[in-house]
């Protein structure tokens, strides 16, 4: 790559390395990157000898959620064939390090020529690809060198992204090496045009197959169950964090009357016991409730202290909030939506599509400030039939959009009866 961008990945690997003095998630992060090489060189040579058949990479939890689809479609077309995931961020391969669909999962190393020339050396793959925002220069050229198929899907593209302003051809410059480049919308497509990239197809969103699949797994949580029931109105406040936490306390403390359950995106000792200290009486952890301590029927509030629920329990929401949009970002709106609720999350949405269709189709609402919150909060606790109608719109959007992953792996294995040229 240009020697500016490898400059730039330089710089990028000393700031997270100074990060790491006083943030744990990015020592977490440079820790498992030391060890991945060797990691994955080892376990390669025991589960995959030739190399894998399929690399996957997400940045974190969210993608790989996109990506999640493909991977299992692939795993029933090609059950024998290998399967190597990578991740970024510890959000991600903390949760997932051992999910059982991917024969290996490591932290993908900064994407310096050495580093890079060494991960596929260990990796050996006869494919990759990379989910919705994943551009890595030296990744993007050593795969094109090595004439490994290399795919982007659920990519999404706007005007302001560097591939489309004056100087960003180094970047238009990474777009060539994708075989394929598969995204959400014409809009995109539109975009890659006028810059010269036609190796695109329009396939939507493979999130809509995951949360589908969600609804038609997911779980019974009877103490979830047993504490909405009776509740005149339950918010899921999911992947909420402090930002939002001020948005939508205040309103839950004005309306006595509403239950909530709480799933803060990060945990630890010292970030439940503030979050219980905001609420006041009548919060439980749900890690705290069972057989002998059961519930009362005097809590107001559940705190969802661990991973996996989460996508099953927006099912006993009246609405739900998702967080992140006071932050970097919303999180998982569509989980919430599949289950046919309302669906309410802060200003920082321009990233997601979904989000824009929803408030388009009447199914969410974007909040700017805890005022704007309270007008659309209110209106749903007292409109039941407005909240209904809501609901039925999210639903409805979910079930138009489904079918993006059928429609990538179709595309990409049209020739082929196996992963393999």
């Amino acid at each position: 790559m240009n020697p500016l961008y490898n400059l730039g990945i330089d710089i990028y690997r000393g700031a997270a390395s100074l990060a790491a003095l006083r943030s744990p998630k990015v020592r977490e992060m440079l820790e498992g990157q030391k060890v991945a090489l060797a990691t994955l060189a080892e376990t390669r040579r025991k589960v995959a000898p030739e190399g894998y058949d399929l690399w996957i990479h997400a940045a974190s939890l969210g993608e790989f959620e996109q990506g999640r689809p493909f991977i299992e479609r692939f795993r029933r077309q090609f059950p024998d064939r290998k399967i190597l995931l990578t991740f970024f961020s510890p959000s991600g391969y903390r949760v997932r390090h051992g999910y059982d669909k991917a024969d290996t999962v490591v932290y993908l190393p900064f994407d310096t020529p050495a580093l890079v020339s060494a991960f596929l050396d260990a990796a050996v793959p006869h494919m990759a690809i990379f989910v919705k925002y994943e551009f890595w220069g030296n990744y993007l050229q050593q795969l094109r060198c090595r004439d490994v198929p290399t795919y982007i899907i659920s990519a999404i593209f706007r005007p302001s992204q560097r591939f489309f302003r004056p100087g960003g051809k180094m970047f238009r410059r990474m777009l060539r090496c994708f075989t394929k480049l598969y995204v959400q919308d014409t809009r995109s497509r539109d975009l890659l045009a006028g810059i010269g990239i036609d190796n695109v197809a329009v396939t939507g969103d493979t999130r809509f197959d995951r949360v589908t699949d969600i609804l038609r797994l997911s779980l019974d949580v009877p103490v979830i169950k047993q504490f909405a029931e009776n509740s005149e109105f339950t918010l899921v406040a999911g992947s909420s964090w402090e930002a939002d936490e001020h948005i939508y306390i205040p309103w839950l403390k004005a309306n006595p009357q509403v239950k909530a359950v709480i799933a803060p995106h990060e945990f630890n000792g010292e970030r439940l016991r503030l979050l219980e200290e905001q609420l006041g009486g009548g919060t439980r952890r749900i890690s705290d409730i069972n057989r002998e301590k059961p519930l009362t029927g005097d809590e107001q509030y559940i705190i969802l202290d661990c991973f996996g629920l989460l996508s099953s329990i927006y099912r006993y929401g009246s609405a739900a909030y998702v967080g992140g949009g006071f932050g970097a970002g919303i999180h998982n709106i569509n989980e919430a939506a599949v289950y046919g609720i309302p669906v309410i999350f802060g200003p920082r949405h321009d990233k997601f599509k979904e989000a824009s269709d929803l408030i388009a189709c009447g199914g969410g609402f974007s909040i700017n400030d805890a005022a704007s919150a309270r007008k659309v909060l209110d209106r749903m606790l007292s409109d039941k039939d407005s909240r209904k109608a809501a609901g039925q719109a999210a639903e409805n959007y979910i079930k138009t959009n489904i079918g993006s992953t059928d429609a990538i792996f179709n595309d990409i294995f049209k020739d082929q009866k196996s992963p393999q040229s």
